[in-house]
C-alpha cells in the first residue's frame, strides 16, 4: 500500500501546487489515486487555509473527494493538536462530525491522544496511531489499552537528514517491536522522505508519499503534483522491494 498525503500543514506559501480548497484537494487526490495510491490522508482546511476539524469543512472536503474517487479507496484526515489545542474540545469535534472519514491519524505524543482516539473508535472511525521519532509516542502507545484496537501505526521519522533518516527509522521500528500486531506504515519527511520510503520497500512495509511529506522528487526537482510524487514513490518502493531487506 502507498498512501498519498495530499497537503498536510502546508499553506499557500509552499506554492500553488499544494491543494488547499476542497475542490483542489479532491482533484489532486483523484489524480494521485489514478497514479496508483491506494489510501488517502488529507488535512481539511478552513477558508483561510488553516487545518480544521470543523464538521462543515470536513463534510465538504470528504464529499468532494469521494465524488471523485472509486468507492473502495479509504480517505483519512488529521486530528493533530494544532487543529484544536484543548483535548476535550478536540474529542468533542470528532463527536460532532456529520460525515465520517474512514480513518483519522492521532499523534500519540500529543496531550489528549487517547481521549481523541477513544472518540474516533466510538464512532467507528479507524485510528492511525501517529508515532513520531524523537518523542515518547511509541512508549505511550505500547502502554496504551487502545493500542490493539487501532487500524494501523504511522511510524513517522522526523529526522530530515538524507543520510541519517534511515537509521532513525530503524531505531523507531526497533522501539515499536511487534506494535501490538498492528500493521505499520513507515514514512519520512522532507529530505528524509525518500530514504525512508526505500527502506519501507526493502522491508515490505506500506509507505506514504505526497506534498505533506516532501515537495521534491527523488532527483531533487520540485514536484508538479501529488500524482507525480506517487508515480515516483511507487517506482522507488517497488525497486527497493525487489532488492529485499538490507
Amino acid at each position: 500500500m502507498v498512501q498519498v498525503c495530499a497537503n498536510g500543514t502546508r499553506t499557500s506559501a509552499d506554492g500553488a501546487v499544494v491543494p488547499l480548497s476542497p475542490e483542489a484537494i479532491a482533484g489532486s487526490v483523484a489524480e494521485a489515486v489514478a497514479a496508483g495510491a491506494t489510501d488517502v490522508h488529507v488535512h481539511p482546511k478552513s477558508p483561510c487555509g488553516r487545518d480544521s476539524l470543523s464538521p462543515r469543512m470536513l463534510a465538504v472536503t470528504l464529499d468532494a473527494i469521494r465524488a471523485r474517487l472509486p468507492a473502495p479507496v479509504p480517505v483519512g484526515v488529521t486530528t493533530g493538536a494544532w487543529t484544536e489545542p484543548d483535548p476535550a474540545a478536540r474529542a468533542a469535534r470528532v463527536r460532532s462530525w456529520t460525515v465520517l472519514p474512514d480513518h483519522a491519524s492521532v499523534n500519540w505524543h500529543e496531550p489528549g491522544a487517547e481521549q481523541v482516539a477513544a472518540a474516533l473508535i466510538e464512532r467507528g472511525v479507524g485510528v492511525e496511531a501517529g508515532l513520531w521519532s524523537g518523542t515518547d509516542g511509541a512508549a505511550l502507545y505500547l502502554r496504551s489499552p487502545l493500542a490493539p484496537k487501532v487500524l494501523r501505526v504511522l511510524a513517522e521519522v522526523t529526522d530530515t537528514g538524507p543520510a541519517s533518516a534511515e537509521d532513525s527509522a530503524r531505531e523507531l521500528l526497533t522501539e515499536l517491536g511487534t506494535a501490538h500486531g498492528r500493521p505499520v506504515l513507515l514514512h519520512g519527511e522532507e529530505a528524509g522522505a525518500w530514504p525512508v520510503l526505500r527502506l519501507a520497500g526493502r522491508l515490505g512495509l506500506p509507505a506514504r508519499i505526497g506534498l505533506e511529506d516532501t515537495l521534491h522528487l527523488p532527483d531533487g526537482r520540485r514536484a508538479a503534483s501529488n500524482a507525480e510524487l506517487v508515480t515516483a514513490g511507487l517506482t522507488e518502493w517497488t525497486s527497493a522491494r525487489r532488492h529485499g531487506p538490507g
